[in-house]
Formats: C-alpha cells, sequence, structure tokens
C-alpha cells in the first residue's frame, strides 16, 4: 500500500491522533477533507449553532490553508445537519455571506441525520489541491 499524503492542521494534530482519523488526504490533484464541526481546540463542541457553524469553517479553512488552498478551491460540499428543517437557513446564510461570497458556488448536498456526537452541523469538502488546479 503506497503511503497516504495527510494533511494536518497546525494546530489540531493531537487530536486527529486522539481520534484516529486523517483530517485531509491529497490524491490525483485532489484535496479530501474529513468531516468538519464546530470544535474547540480541545474537541468539545460550541454551544450555538451561528458559533458551531463558524468554527466549523474555521477548522476547514485552517486544513485548506495547510494544503496552499482556499475556499475558492473546494469544489463538492456535503452538509450533515442534525434538525436540517430548523438550521438549514441558519448555516446556508452564514456559508454563503461569511465564507462562499458570490457565485458561481461548489456543488452541495445537505443530508439531515440524527445524530452528530452532540454537534448540530458537520461540513465535508473535496478540494482542487494547488497543483492540481
Amino acid at each position: 500500500m503506497t503511503q497516504r499524503d495527510v494533511v494536518f492542521p497546525p494546530t489540531r494534530r493531537a487530536l486527529y491522533e486522539r481520534n484516529r482519523y486523517s483530517p485531509a488526504v491529497r490524491s490525483n490533484g485532489f484535496l479530501f477533507i474529513s468531516g468538519q464541526v464546530g470544535t474547540t481546540e480541545d474537541g468539545s463542541p460550541e454551544p450555538l449553532l451561528e458559533n458551531q457553524v463558524r468554527q466549523a469553517f474555521h477548522n476547514l479553512n485552517a486544513i485548506l490553508q495547510e494544503a496552499g488552498g482556499s475556499f475558492d478551491d473546494v469544489v463538492d460540499v456535503t452538509l450533515f445537519i442534525v434538525d436540517p428543517a430548523s438550521k438549514f437557513d441558519t448555516i446556508w446564510n452564514i456559508a454563503l455571506a461569511e465564507f462562499w461570497g458570490d457565485a458561481p458556488h461548489p456543488t452541495v448536498t445537505a443530508v439531515g441525520v440524527t445524530w452528530l456526537y452532540g454537534f448540530d452541523f458537520e461540513i465535508k469538502v473535496i478540494a482542487r489541491t494547488p497543483e492540481g488546479a
């Protein structure tokens, strides 16, 4: 088996090692990023939905930057939401206004789930790597 080209954000490596998964893996011109939730540095959830969303995007951005990319490189997004009927608009308004900006936007799939380990929102993305752009 070939060695995975793993990308770790600078301040959260211990969290990923403790939970035994890779935050992101580069492969064939793409960066596959594990789902990001609104955690503080110690892994605990941000209590308010708005803060969870912003923190999840900040955690995502740290991985993108470590790989030499940005939100502009994201091509595909999957959102996991507990109770999407009451939370989707809040999440999507923050995402568009503060992180994605103007169209064209990446593709998006939103999935309603019943449980996210105590979180309300998770975002998983696939991005082009700078050398793959």
